[in-house]
């Protein structure tokens, strides 16, 4: 699944070609998605200016004059491509998985615009899009997301509380979105690879030291990662068909038997088994 950076280079990505431009018309092949598309989806954002494109965790949220927001998901396996109009061959996928070509199959909502389409592609249906009225009802969506690692919210005093009393691993309150959004099971392993603390530590018993030192890796990391243009995983491009380049300074993430590359470490990466996700981690200097 796409993680917060592959989301932002996607969000980047559509900015730069639908800002200020109009959908002209969506045709919707099938509305059976994780949640079933909008009914008149086409009629209520047709024709309506594009004011912004912004990423909430790991959704893209489409803004058009009007207040209405469309919120799309790309689930496990979802893809938007970009066909350009006078050249059908001429397809760029802007989204975590890239095939070569549009796919022949579950091509399931088309957004045309005047020189270009959107495409939906979304093998096991996982994804979604909705649409949403008002930045109150869209604030409403997203209340149970914790806070955005790069927000000033995500800070020492709110680690700390949260972390309090917790008996969970760090892994899986890393990964859990109610404490810190758009984290997933790549980003987990490097960020605490880089704050030098194991997986299986229970969260309420981190020290402040390593509470600071997670909060900077998080930033850290995934600040590194967009700037890279995400993580290659199955083949992630953007929109420029450019290959993410994360993946090359992986630290720990499916670098088993890989000699752990902090300063002064001489341990080796190792591969474990949390609530059925590989996890990544080295078996010295994780503590």
């Amino acid at each position: 699944m796409p993680e917060l950076p592959e989301v932002e280079v996607v969000k980047q990505s559509l900015q730069k070609c639908i800002l200020n431009k109009r959908f002209l018309k969506i045709i919707v092949k099938n509305k059976k998605l994780r949640f079933h598309v909008p009914q008149n989806l086409s009629a209520r954002l047709s024709n309506l200016k594009i004011l912004n494109t912004n990423r909430i965790s790991k959704y893209v949220v489409i803004e058009f004059e009007g207040g209405f927001f469309l919120i799309i998901h790309l689930g496990m396996s979802g893809t938007l491509h970009l066909l350009k109009s006078k050249n059908q061959n001429s397809n760029t996928n802007l989204s975590f998985y890239h095939s070569k070509n549009l796919p022949k199959k579950h091509n399931h909502i088309f957004f045309y615009l005047k020189d270009f389409t959107i495409i939906f592609n979304d093998p096991r249906r996982f994804g979604f899009v909705k649409l949403i009225k008002g930045k109150k009802i869209l604030k409403n969506f997203f209340r149970k997301l914790g806070p955005d690692p790069f927000e000033k919210k995500f800070n020492f005093n709110y680690e700390k509380n949260y972390l309090n009393g917790k008996t969970k691993n760090i892994k899986n309150t890393l990964i859990d979105q109610n404490f810190i959004s758009g984290v997933g099971n790549i980003y987990a392993s490097e960020i605490l690879n880089c704050s030098k603390i194991s997986p299986f530590k229970i969260s309420g018993t981190l020290l402040d030291y390593q509470i600071k030192k997670l909060i900077f890796c998080t930033k850290k990391v995934l600040k590194n990662a967009i700037s890279k243009g995400g993580s290659t995983i199955s083949n992630f491009r953007t929109i420029k068909g450019n290959k993410g380049n994360y993946q090359k300074e992986f630290r720990a993430y499916n670098m088993t038997k890989q000699i752990c590359k902090n300063k002064l470490c001489k341990g080796t990466v190792i591969k474990v088994n949390i609530s059925n996700r590989s996890t990544y981690m080295c078996n010295i200097c994780q503590k």
